[in-house]
């Protein structure tokens, strides 16, 4: 099994492709030190270096990477799928109170 996603903490919401990979794919997800978490059956086609997701997501829940919140799901998002600016809404850009106002789970 190819050992094809990166997770900066174990319990990431999202991973990282390491390669491009295709939808129907089971990717083998392991952390930066190389040990392996968990396998995950791709739903679509991921390029390289975008990011995973490792669990279902529902619309509005904050999606945790470096073990951090990076952003919030713009619309639900099935495990296996490309998470990118279609359905992630990043937290960088939109100002402190918005911030913390989607911090609130």
């Amino acid at each position: 099994m190819k050992k094809g996603i990166l997770l900066h903490e174990a319990d990431d919401d999202v991973g990282v492709a390491a390669m491009d990979l295709a939808a129907g794919e089971v990717i083998q997800a392991v952390t930066l030190e190389g040990q392996p978490v968990t396998e995950i059956t791709l739903a679509t086609a991921v390029p390289l270096s975008h990011k995973i997701a490792m669990r279902d997501m529902d619309e509005k829940k904050h999606v945790i990477e470096y073990g951090a919140p990076i952003g919030y799901a713009s619309k639900a998002i099935a495990a296996g799928a490309h998470v990118h600016t279609h359905n992630l809404k990043s937290l960088r850009w939109s100002g402190k109170n918005q911030i913390m106002e989607h911090h609130k789970e």
